[in-house]
Protein backbone atom coordinates (compact mmCIF):
# COMPACT_ATOMS: atom_id res chain seq x y z
CA UNK A 1 0.00 0.00 0.00
CA UNK A 2 1.64 3.28 -0.99
CA UNK A 3 2.10 6.42 1.97
CA UNK A 4 1.94 10.08 1.37
CA UNK A 5 4.07 12.26 3.72
CA UNK A 6 2.02 14.92 4.99
CA UNK A 7 3.88 17.34 6.17
CA UNK A 8 2.03 20.90 6.78
CA UNK A 9 3.97 22.26 10.03
CA UNK A 10 7.82 23.15 8.05
CA UNK A 11 9.13 21.75 11.30
CA UNK A 12 10.05 18.54 9.11
CA UNK A 13 8.02 16.32 11.62
CA UNK A 14 5.60 14.56 9.44
CA UNK A 15 2.61 12.32 9.51
CA UNK A 16 2.34 9.40 7.22
CA UNK A 17 -0.68 8.26 5.95
CA UNK A 18 -1.79 4.93 3.50
CA UNK A 19 -3.63 6.78 0.43
CA UNK A 20 -6.22 4.86 1.84
CA UNK A 21 -7.40 6.39 4.66
CA UNK A 22 -10.77 6.96 6.92
CA UNK A 23 -11.57 9.60 9.60
CA UNK A 24 -12.06 8.81 12.81
CA UNK A 25 -13.22 11.45 15.60
CA UNK A 26 -13.60 10.14 19.31
CA UNK A 27 -15.84 12.29 21.50
CA UNK A 28 -15.39 11.85 25.54
CA UNK A 29 -16.49 14.01 28.55
CA UNK A 30 -13.49 16.32 27.42
CA UNK A 31 -14.39 17.16 24.12
CA UNK A 32 -13.39 15.45 20.68
CA UNK A 33 -10.39 13.91 19.17
CA UNK A 34 -10.24 13.66 14.94
CA UNK A 35 -7.57 11.69 13.02
CA UNK A 36 -6.85 10.02 10.06
CA UNK A 37 -5.93 6.69 9.71
CA UNK A 38 -5.84 3.79 8.25
CA UNK A 39 -9.70 2.23 7.76
CA UNK A 40 -8.69 -1.28 9.05
CA UNK A 41 -8.90 1.17 12.15
CA UNK A 42 -11.98 0.72 12.40
CA UNK A 43 -12.56 -2.25 14.20
CA UNK A 44 -9.29 -1.78 15.93
CA UNK A 45 -11.11 1.15 17.46
CA UNK A 46 -14.36 -0.61 17.76
CA UNK A 47 -12.53 -3.32 19.75
CA UNK A 48 -11.18 -0.80 22.23
CA UNK A 49 -15.19 0.31 22.47
CA UNK A 50 -15.86 -3.00 23.36
CA UNK A 51 -13.38 -2.93 26.16
CA UNK A 52 -14.87 -0.04 28.32
CA UNK A 53 -12.81 2.58 27.71
CA UNK A 54 -13.90 5.85 29.11
CA UNK A 55 -12.09 8.98 27.42
CA UNK A 56 -10.06 9.01 24.08
CA UNK A 57 -6.66 8.49 25.31
CA UNK A 58 -7.54 4.86 26.98
CA UNK A 59 -9.24 4.25 23.83
CA UNK A 60 -5.83 5.31 21.73
CA UNK A 61 -3.85 2.92 24.69
CA UNK A 62 -6.01 -0.04 24.27
CA UNK A 63 -6.32 -0.01 20.52
CA UNK A 64 -2.67 0.82 20.47
CA UNK A 65 -2.46 -3.01 21.92
CA UNK A 66 -3.59 -4.34 18.16
CA UNK A 67 -1.74 -2.01 16.10
CA UNK A 68 1.73 -0.15 18.09
CA UNK A 69 2.41 1.93 15.31
CA UNK A 70 -0.52 3.78 13.85
CA UNK A 71 -1.68 4.21 17.74
CA UNK A 72 1.29 4.96 18.96
CA UNK A 73 1.71 7.91 16.30
CA UNK A 74 -1.74 9.13 16.78
CA UNK A 75 -0.94 9.68 20.14
CA UNK A 76 2.48 11.22 19.80
CA UNK A 77 1.22 13.62 17.17
CA UNK A 78 -1.77 13.91 19.76
CA UNK A 79 0.97 15.18 22.39
CA UNK A 80 2.36 17.68 19.42
CA UNK A 81 -0.53 19.20 18.66
CA UNK A 82 -1.16 20.53 21.94
CA UNK A 83 1.90 21.81 22.28
CA UNK A 84 1.55 23.94 18.89
CA UNK A 85 -0.12 27.03 18.82
CA UNK A 86 -1.58 26.83 15.65
CA UNK A 87 -2.86 23.29 16.04
CA UNK A 88 -3.12 20.99 12.46
CA UNK A 89 -3.46 23.10 9.82
CA UNK A 90 -4.54 20.63 7.30
CA UNK A 91 -6.64 18.44 9.51
CA UNK A 92 -4.65 15.05 8.52
CA UNK A 93 -2.63 15.22 11.93
CA UNK A 94 -4.56 14.18 14.76
CA UNK A 95 -6.71 17.65 16.26
CA UNK A 96 -8.25 18.17 19.09
CA UNK A 97 -11.73 20.00 18.26
CA UNK A 98 -11.81 23.28 19.90
CA UNK A 99 -13.81 25.60 17.44
CA UNK A 100 -16.55 25.23 14.59
CA UNK A 101 -13.64 25.39 11.97
CA UNK A 102 -12.30 22.07 13.90
CA UNK A 103 -15.64 20.47 14.27
CA UNK A 104 -16.25 21.13 10.64
CA UNK A 105 -13.13 19.43 9.59
CA UNK A 106 -13.69 15.87 12.23
CA UNK A 107 -16.51 15.33 10.55
CA UNK A 108 -15.30 15.49 6.82
CA UNK A 109 -14.75 12.43 4.96
CA UNK A 110 -11.84 10.87 4.14
CA UNK A 111 -11.45 8.63 0.92
CA UNK A 112 -13.32 5.75 3.16
CA UNK A 113 -15.55 8.00 5.35
CA UNK A 114 -15.78 9.46 8.80
CA UNK A 115 -16.95 7.31 11.72
CA UNK A 116 -17.90 8.77 15.38
CA UNK A 117 -17.03 7.19 18.36
CA UNK A 118 -19.30 8.68 21.02
CA UNK A 119 -17.76 7.38 24.42
CA UNK A 120 -20.23 8.95 26.94
CA UNK A 121 -23.18 7.91 24.72
CA UNK A 122 -21.50 4.62 23.69
CA UNK A 123 -22.48 5.03 20.26
CA UNK A 124 -20.78 4.65 17.00
CA UNK A 125 -21.73 6.56 13.95
CA UNK A 126 -20.87 5.60 10.69
CA UNK A 127 -21.27 8.97 9.02
CA UNK A 128 -20.11 7.45 5.85
CA UNK A 129 -18.35 3.99 6.21
CA UNK A 130 -17.40 2.66 2.52
CA UNK A 131 -15.06 0.09 3.79
CA UNK A 132 -16.73 -2.53 5.35
CA UNK A 133 -19.59 -3.45 7.35
CA UNK A 134 -18.88 -2.64 10.94
CA UNK A 135 -20.26 -5.76 13.12
CA UNK A 136 -21.28 -6.46 16.79
CA UNK A 137 -18.77 -8.79 17.18
CA UNK A 138 -15.54 -9.60 14.99
CA UNK A 139 -11.99 -10.33 14.44
CA UNK A 140 -9.52 -8.75 13.36
CA UNK A 141 -5.93 -9.17 12.25
CA UNK A 142 -3.18 -7.50 15.05
CA UNK A 143 -0.03 -5.48 13.31
CA UNK A 144 3.22 -5.42 13.86
CA UNK A 145 5.60 -2.52 12.59
CA UNK A 146 2.48 -1.59 10.90
CA UNK A 147 2.22 -5.01 8.75
CA UNK A 148 -0.47 -7.82 9.52
CA UNK A 149 0.75 -10.57 11.25
CA UNK A 150 -0.76 -14.03 11.84
CA UNK A 151 -2.49 -13.17 14.73
CA UNK A 152 -6.23 -12.06 15.54
CA UNK A 153 -8.17 -10.45 18.09
CA UNK A 154 -11.74 -10.51 18.82
CA UNK A 155 -13.96 -8.22 20.44
CA UNK A 156 -17.75 -8.23 20.94
CA UNK A 157 -19.52 -4.74 21.83
CA UNK A 158 -21.47 -4.69 24.63
CA UNK A 159 -25.55 -4.45 24.45
CA UNK A 160 -25.14 -0.53 25.74
CA UNK A 161 -23.52 -0.02 22.71
CA UNK A 162 -25.12 1.30 19.03
CA UNK A 163 -23.87 1.05 15.88
CA UNK A 164 -25.33 3.87 13.62
CA UNK A 165 -26.94 2.98 11.07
Amino acid sequence: MGRVRINSSGDGVGWNLPMSTMRFTIIDDAGATSFVAPPHALKMLTAACSRGAADHLELLRVAEEFDPALFGEVMAELAAESARADGAENGKEPFRVVDEATKRRSLEPARYGVVVFNLPARRIVQIQNSYSNLNRSDRGRLRRDGRPIRAYYRYVLPDDWSIVP
